[in-house]
């Protein structure tokens, strides 16, 4: 069995795959303080719910855009895995040609996600990824990694929001049933659920624009089915697209 780590900002989703078969996933908050013997724990109560054990374990390949939780996973998979996991990174073999001004800069989730879209759909693409950030990722039609755009995610907008404005309450991320609302809640979600589809919608309208192919647009992330459903601008929603593209780095660097 295959165990792929995407460590995010907000949350660190595990999968475990055997062979090309994603059997079980998991989503659990990214704790920066957390030690590696309590992810461990988590872990491990998360494989014995489904019955698993770590013994099974083949291999494990990580994604992560936090820097400091790199060393924690790392320890973790040699000290409880037994196992040196495999760190997607620079050195990396991706199959996929980085057009980028500093190829190092590029989140590696970013390129996980570019990579797994275009295995699976061999066009153009825009890939966007609703995570603590939003991020627009392009690939061209013969593979390449384009570049794109990064802007804050809903949380972060959301949060802003409330900690300035002293008078707002926090409310749900919801698409309330029109946009001109007759209440404060109603008034907010208008302004959060179509302001943020509204900057969804201009930034895929642009970068198709300096596109030369017309580009499927795929959408990944725990808030895109919900931005998704509002909109024509996506094409697809794939919940997996990181794991599975964590997947497929690890087979085309496995030894």
């Amino acid at each position: 069995m295959l165990l792929v780590i995407d460590v995010g900002n907000s949350n660190t989703v595990l999968g475990i795959y055997q062979e090309q078969n994603l059997i079980h996933d998991w989503r659990i908050t990214t704790d920066r303080h957390r030690t590696l013997d309590e992810y461990a724990m988590v872990m491990r109560q998360l494989f014995q719910l489904c019955g698993l054990n770590f013994d099974e374990l083949k291999a494990v390949i990580i994604s992560s855009v936090v820097p400091s939780m790199l060393g924690t996973m790392d320890g973790l998979c040699k000290k409880y895995f037994r196992l040196t996991p495999y760190v997607v990174g620079p050195g990396m073999k991706t199959g996929m040609p980085i057009h980028y001004d500093n190829p190092k800069e590029v989140g590696a989730d970013r390129i996980v996600n570019a990579v797994a879209a275009y295995e699976q759909f061999r066009c153009a693409l825009i890939v966007v990824d609703f995570g603590t950030a939003t991020t627009f990722d392009v690939v061209s039609a013969d593979g390449c990694y384009q570049g794109g755009a990064i802007a804050p995610g809903i949380g972060i907008s959301s949060e802003a929001l409330f900690e300035r404005a002293s008078k707002l309450p926090r409310v749900d991320f919801l698409q309330p049933g029109q946009i001109i609302a007759r209440n404060t809640v109603s008034s907010i979600q208008a302004g959060i659920f179509f302001g943020y589809l509204g900057l969804v919608e201009g930034i895929i309208k642009r970068m198709k624009k300096e596109m030369p192919q017309n580009p499927q647009v795929i959408a990944t992330g725990g808030l895109a089915a919900p931005i998704a459903a509002a909109t024509d601008s996506i094409d697809r929603v794939e919940p997996f697209l990181t794991l599975e593209g964590l997947r497929l780095l690890y087979e085309r660097n496995r030894i």
